[in-house]
């Protein structure tokens, strides 16, 4: 009787993971349908056109340092001479999930999800929900703080301030673009920050359009930034350009791009304004005394969908 029930449960595992090959094959034709299929449009409101004669309105950008917790009030705070104290690790998971490592080991995991999970239990997860390879309505119960990037209901944005350890974590809310519809969802996104090793590091999440000044200014002047460059499912790669552009970082870090083909797309058309180098491992280690002198776009290997 005791090999009969091993011999039922075997079969039951092997089904489910059939049934999860199957259900993430279909995801992945889904979305990827979805890259070719969907206009390159910016999502939100659109600024009106200029008179004839007029000059243009002038673009958002950039203008304040972080007005958190680690660069308020001019030249942030030198640190003691130090090999790890100031360094912080990013290491690219795959799709939207970075694991980001504080100097006190305090773990983050971005757009954390059923689908591409890190191997180490994260203190910390961020999630955005444009869809299910973005957040999960059961992460792990160790986890100790879930903070979710969308709100109850559009006029409640998510609203996240969060001190652990040598970490702070908040988040700036952004619409997303509805796929049914092709309308807007206002506050369906979270622009995260997180707040190190007098650095602050942003992950744009599932961004749909180009950032307002109030926007830019809540996030303040970053040190490092993650990306998503798909073009299509996303904000389209110009005004994901412009985006970067506005925010000023010397550093970014694509991710979200699906495939080889759309990851060098994106980085033909970026080349012509920033740097970009290729690392050789997924991780990379930063400090803000290492940071690019002129902004780069650093490609860390790892699983694209």
């Amino acid at each position: 009787m005791r090999m009969e029930g091993d011999v039922v449960l075997a079969r039951l595992a092997r089904a489910r993971m059939t049934q999860t090959r199957v259900m993430t094959t279909a995801l992945a034709a889904t979305i990827a349908a979805a890259v070719f299929a969907l206009p390159m449009v910016h999502s939100g409101a659109q600024p009106a056109a200029p008179a004839p004669g007029a000059n243009p309105a002038a673009k958002p950008e950039m203008m304040e340092n972080c007005p958190g917790l680690v660069a308020r009030n001019g030249t942030p705070r030198l640190l003691p001479a130090s090999l790890k104290g100031d360094e912080v690790r990013i290491s690219y998971v795959g799709h939207s999930t970075f694991m980001v490592e504080s100097p006190a080991g305090i773990k983050i995991a971005t757009d954390y999800n059923d689908y591409v999970k890190p191997r180490a239990l994260p203190d910390i997860v961020t999630m955005n929900y444009a869809h299910s390879t973005h957040f999960t309505d059961f992460p792990d119960p160790g986890i100790k703080h879930v903070l979710r990037g969308w709100g109850s209901s559009p006029d409640k944005p998510a609203r996240h301030d969060l001190n652990v350890g040598d970490v702070r974590v908040r988040n700036v809310p952004t619409n997303i673009r509805n796929y049914v519809s092709g309308g807007t969802e206002r506050h369906g996104n979270s622009i995260f920050i997180f707040e190190m090793a007098n650095m602050c590091i942003a992950h744009l999440g599932h961004l749909h359009h180009t950032l307002n000044q109030q926007q830019l200014n809540e996030i303040g002047r970053l040190d490092a930034v993650m990306v998503p460059v798909d073009g299509g499912v996303t904000l389209d790669m110009d005004g994901m350009i412009e985006v970067l552009e506005a925010l000023k970082a010397p550093l970014m870090i694509p991710m979200h791009y699906f495939s080889t083909y759309s990851l060098q797309r994106f980085l033909d058309k970026a080349a012509a304004k920033f740097q970009v180098e290729m690392n050789a491992t997924g991780s990379t280690v930063i400090s803000k005394t290492t940071l690019p002198e002129k902004p780069k776009i650093l490609v860390l290997p790892g699983r694209s969908f």
